[in-house]
């Protein structure tokens, strides 16, 4: 597979995952967290604004290897 299709099928994917990533954390967030106080409400932000890095990295550094010679 060419770098060219790789980032093609990796920028859908990264665009999918964001979108059901953010309306899964959002579900999520607002049963559980919302009206809870800061002391839930801060550190559910931060690891909610955090967690979908990995994923997006690992798409990243997949799209970006070397075409095979």
């Amino acid at each position: 597979m060419t770098q060219r299709t790789r980032k093609a099928i990796g920028t859908f994917a990264t665009v999918l995952f964001l979108i059901v990533y953010c309306l899964v954390a959002m579900a999520i967030g607002g049963h559980f967290a919302v009206g809870q106080g800061l002391a839930i409400e801060l550190p559910f932000y931060i690891v909610a604004g955090l967690l979908w890095l990995p994923v997006v990295m690992a798409l990243i550094r997949w799209m970006a290897k070397a075409d095979p010679a």
